[in-house]
């Protein structure tokens, strides 16, 4: 495995040293002279690994490891330490690190080391992988845990078993995508490839391309013959999301690819056969698409064999709290924190709210609260402050409230303030100088207290 590595030290000459050696191993070596351009080299790229001298001038490694594990870094970081200092190492351990080496660095233990932590890296992602292969239902954005999303899975799963067009329905960022893999991974294609197509995201030329191929010289940049998705997807499953968008001309070449799984590249004679399941989605109403003659008819019935509806999640809000509670594992792997847990307000916030932008928003909530937390617990504030605001309770006692339900008054007055602004701020679409008029206050008094109450 090509690691890239970031070497962080103000002895130039130490710095060309591991960076030749590390290249002459076969990995991506940077330099960084000081703590503030190792920040900014982390913020641009992801790293495998960080080597950290911990005794720098200006900001200490002490705390730049600090701000790089805040910061969501999930690089391992190597403390590089003189004799003398091997307390101040052992206190970056408990900040995060993952290994520190005495000065002068020891190429061969350097390079234990190294391969230590790449080895731990490679299985991590080895295990994300397999889980998502073998998780059973309710895997990823599929949670099953509500009667609709139970029901789905088990046609789901049914309609797997055959070889039949599958359309699915459903608002933006319900889950349609999980869905198709759910169906792709349980289908007699499973050992096939699982190929994404985003019809919308391209224009018309280059999603005829991107599905069919083309040949050289097909049109000006087509330097060579390029292979489709469709052929990609050969012995598996190719997921065209959003085909409702597609232009008239391409709907026709579709309904022919389903009706004889014939084609021919953009520019090209040779007519290709491809077995390639296909599964569709959209968040369109093909029905009132088909009427207004956007949508050809013919085509909606052959993409309709198998119609599924991924129900919205303010429909299933049994499944919000299984699956924050996944989302926050996944990323307390990747941030390298300790366990962290929802405060009980959290979750019920998060289970009232009506998340418009459905799993896709909660897992960027969740998200959010988990590279923001100072604690092992995610109180209300750490939510986006449109959540927040939609989940204040003002007869509600706050989560972190003494027995009875009373907060020192200081504490009760800030929380006051918090829910107030993040209401205003909800209210106003995030716009600050709207929220700063509706509130009486100064533009930059009001970003200050955004800043100070951590909104």
């Amino acid at each position: 495995m090509k690691a890239h590595v970031l070497i962080v030290d103000d002895d130039a000459q130490l710095r060309r040293a591991l960076a030749d050696r590390f290249s002459f191993w076969g990995h991506a070596p940077a330099e960084a002279a000081d703590g503030l351009s190792a920040l900014e080299a982390a913020a641009k790229r992801e790293f495998d690994l960080v080597l950290l001298d911990l005794q720098m001038p200006g900001m200490s490694g002490l705390e730049v490891l600090r701000q790089l594990r805040d910061g969501g870094c999930s690089a391992d970081i190597v403390m590089l330490t003189a004799h003398g200092s091997v307390e101040a190492a052992v206190e970056a351990l408990k900040l995060g690190a993952s290994d520190f080496l005495l000065k002068p660095a020891d190429f061969d233990m350097l390079q234990a080391v190294v391969e230590r932590a790449l080895e731990t890296r490679s299985l991590q992602r080895v295990n994300r992988a397999l889980e998502e292969r073998i998780a059973g239902p309710g895997a990823g954005f599929v949670q099953g845990e509500s009667p609709a999303m139970r029901e789905l899975l088990e046609t789901g799963t049914r309609a797997a078993q055959s070889n039949a067009t599958v359309l699915l329905n459903g608002e933006s960022g319900s889950g349609k995508q999980v869905l198709a893999e759910f169906i792709h991974r349980r289908s007699p294609r499973a050992a096939g490839p699982f190929v994404y197509v985003n019809c919308v995201a391209l224009s018309d030329e280059l999603i005829e391309s991107t599905l069919f191929g083309h040949e050289k010289g097909a049109f000006t940049g087509a330097v060579a013959r390029k292979e489709g998705r469709l052929e990609a997807a050969a012995g598996g499953t190719a997921f065209l999301d959003e085909v409702g968008d597609i232009s008239p001309r391409l709907q026709t070449k579709l309904l022919h690819f389903l009706e004889t799984h014939e084609f021919e590249r953009v520019g090209g004679t040779r007519t290709l056969s491809v077995d390639a399941r296909i599964v569709a989605a959209t968040n369109r109403d093909l029905d009132a698409e088909v009427k207004a003659g956007r949508f050809r008819e013919d085509l909606y019935f052959r993409l309709n064999v198998i119609r599924l509806r991924v129900p919205p999640l303010r429909e299933r809000p049994e499944d919000i709290a299984p699956l924050a509670r996944r989302f926050l594992e996944r990323y307390v792997s990747e941030l390298r924190r300790g366990p962290l847990k929802f405060a009980v307000r959290t979750e019920q916030i998060l289970r009232s709210y009506a998340w418009p932008g459905n799993v896709r928003q909660l897992k960027n909530a969740v998200e959010r609260m988990a590279v923001l937390a100072r604690t092992d617990t995610l109180t209300p504030d750490l939510l986006p402050p449109e959540v927040f605001a939609a989940g204040a309770d003002p007869d509600a006692p706050p989560a972190t409230a003494a027995p009875g339900g009373v907060l020192p008054l200081h504490d009760a007055v800030l929380q006051f303030k918090k829910e107030h602004i993040a209401r205003a701020l909800a209210q106003c679409g995030g716009n600050q100088t709207r929220a700063a008029e509706l509130l009486g206050l100064q533009r930059t008094f009001l970003n200050r207290l955004i800043k100070e109450l951590g909104l």
